[in-house]
This record gives structure tokens, C-alpha cells and sequence, in this order.
């Protein structure tokens, strides 16, 4: 009972900094930070988990509309990238997002990584041809946080070279109803060149909306690729 208490705490919180994170990119102006938590603010264990399962996207505001973030901000980015580091068997997307951290600092102008040059070496990214569009598109889903214009690593070359693929993926995900998926693979195919006319992209992004908007975390996503199809300024 308490495990499961922890965890909703946990999951209660990560829609709660989303919540926030989608206002400030619906208002157009700087993160609302803590967002939606409670006044009484969670365990600093539960909240750095939080912003580790969050992730970059804690800093999407700041990386999509150009504003400089606050300060606490960044020290629960960088606690959360220090005290979760991957294990040496993860699996790549938890490598994926824990340098998606690093990175989103770099991104922000924050000096932080290996010898505070940067967020270091990318992992591998050699899975990205080999598996099944499904799996690719759960996968990059879940990396949604590194779908941002102007990223050149080669998890984003590799989307790049499977766009089809990341379309069918969202046709899957929102056939199964699975807006979480649905979102993640949206916010990837508006960074991506060459996604079908006839997928509609900008009405199944509204249907996933309407569907699942009441997740934070389908809103915040919803919005980023709304803003990113606007073109927001690289």
C-alpha cells in the first residue's frame, strides 16, 4: 500500500509540473514553476523523481520561446540528471533521456556536462533502424522531450529517416486510443520533413486533444507540437 501511494504521489506530481510547463507554453511567456503543485509542496525525493520522469521538457518553455529560465529550474534539472544517472544495462531511452537533460541545459545556455562542455557523447542510436515502426514509434514517444526544432542528434537523424514509420505509428496509437503515444508521436512528426498530406496531422492533433487533453501530459505535448507547426523562431 505504501509502494502504491508513493507512486501516485510520484504520477500526481509529474502532471502536476506538466500542467505547468503546457500553461507557460499556452501563454507564451516564461515556465510557471512549480505549476499545478500544491501548496504544500511533495517530499523532495517524489519532486526531483518528478522532474526526472519529466525531463527536458521541464525547460520546453524556456528552449521553444527563448527565455531565460529560473534558477530553480535548473538546480531540479541538474539534481535530477546527477541523482538518476543510467545504469550500465538501461535501455536506450532512459540513456536517451537522461542526455536529453544534459542537453536541454546546454540548450538554455546552462554549462553543465563533462568538464561543462556539453552533455557529453550521445548514446547509441543504432536500434532506431532495426526495430519495428511500432516499438520505433512507443520508443520515440517516450523521447518525446527531444523533438525540438533544430536538434541534430542522431536519434532526431534517425527519426528523420523513418517518418512513414512514425506515421503509421500515430495512426496506430490514436486507433488504440493510446493519447500518450498519440501525442508523443505527433510532437515528433512536426519537427520531421516529409510527413504524408494525408495523414492530417494538424486534425489528429486536435482529435488527440479533445480525446486526451485532460492529461497534462497530452496537453503539454499537444501544445509543443502546435507551437513547433507555428514556427516558432530556432
Amino acid at each position: 500500500m505504501e509502494q502504491s501511494g508513493t507512486s501516485a504521489l510520484l504520477q500526481g506530481v509529474v502532471q502536476d509540473l506538466a500542467s505547468g510547463v503546457a500553461a507557460a507554453l499556452r501563454g507564451g511567456g516564461p515556465a510557471v514553476f512549480p505549476g499545478g503543485v500544491p501548496p504544500e509542496e511533495p517530499p523532495d525525493g517524489i519532486l526531483i523523481a518528478a522532474v526526472r520522469v519529466l525531463g527536458a521538457d521541464l525547460l520546453l518553455p524556456h528552449v521553444l520561446l527563448h527565455t531565460p529560465p529560473a534558477e530553480r529550474e535548473v538546480t531540479l534539472l541538474r539534481r535530477a540528471v546527477d541523482a538518476f544517472p543510467p545504469a550500465a544495462d538501461a535501455a536506450p531511452t532512459v540513456r536517451w533521456s537522461h542526455w536529453g537533460m544534459s542537453r536541454g541545459l546546454h540548450t538554455v545556455g546552462v554549462r553543465y556536462g563533462p568538464a561543462g562542455g556539453g552533455p557529453g557523447a550521445e548514446p547509441d542510436a543504432g536500434w532506431l533502424d532495426e526495430t519495428s515502426w511500432q516499438a520505433l514509434t512507443h520508443r520515440l514517444a517516450v523521447l518525446a522531450a527531444l523533438a525540438v526544432p533544430g536538434e541534430d542528434c542522431a536519434l532526431a537523424r534517425g527519426a528523420r529517416r523513418r517518418v512513414v514509420d512514425v506515421s503509421r505509428g500515430f495512426v496506430r496509437a490514436v486507433r488504440r486510443r493510446d493519447w500518450r503515444q498519440a501525442a508523443g508521436a505527433g510532437r515528433w512528426l512536426a519537427v520531421l520533413d516529409g510527413v504524408p498530406e494525408t495523414l492530417g496531422l494538424d486534425s489528429g492533433l486536435d482529435f488527440v486533444e479533445l480525446m486526451g487533453g485532460t492529461d497534462p501530459v497530452v496537453d503539454l505535448q499537444v501544445r509543443a507540437a502546435r507551437l513547433i507547426r507555428a514556427g516558432v523562431p530556432v
